[in-house]
């Protein structure tokens, strides 16, 4: 059950970070022919870039799931089967920790539960908790920042699931033990 919901939010996740690439593209294309045109739509750079972070958080997380994180395995490559299965659970419960951790940040950063006690109001919130981020435009967009940075909590969520699935899989094996 566990595994197949982490592949589904994984398949999930590929899907929107291809589109998001392909919109990443014609962003950039768009910038080229307007710029070309001399007459530059400057919010398209900000935009390309939310887009690509998006991206490559939602793409860090599938990774997470298919195991194909960027890695180093000068160690695990030439240690035998049962030592292989140590690390690589030793690497599972890091990613965990990790996982964990930015959840924790998350909520730490977006302070939810104070939001909903301001009634929504970003002008109550801030005084009460000298939190900002409710109330910061991005630069050209217009936009409140907080709504692109809501791809951590995705990432956050994402790594949890992976990592959490990991944890009770068995090594070399696809589905949980």
């Amino acid at each position: 059950m566990l595994y197949r919901l982490s592949a589904t939010w994984a398949r999930v996740e590929l899907w929107c970070a291809a589109a998001l690439a392909v919109c990443v593209t014609l962003l950039i294309l768009l910038n080229v022919v307007t710029r070309t045109a001399g007459n530059a739509l400057f919010w398209v750079d900000e935009l390309a870039i939310y887009a690509m972070v998006w991206m490559t958080f939602l793409g860090a997380s599938a990774a997470l799931h298919h195991r194909n994180s960027v890695s180093i395995t000068i160690l695990v490559d030439v240690v035998p089967s049962k030592a292989r299965a140590i690390i690589q659970k030793a690497v599972d419960i890091v990613v965990f920790i990790f996982a964990v951790a930015m959840l924790w940040f998350c909520w730490r950063w977006f302070l939810p539960l104070d939001i909903a006690r301001a009634g929504f109001d970003a002008m109550e919130f801030q005084g009460n908790t000298f939190n900002f981020i409710y109330a910061e435009p991005t630069s050209t967009l217009g936009l409140p920042k907080f709504l692109f940075w809501l791809v951590m909590w995705l990432f956050a969520l994402g790594a949890t699931l992976h990592s959490t699935m990991h944890l009770l899989t068995r090594p070399g094996r696809g589905s949980p033990a």
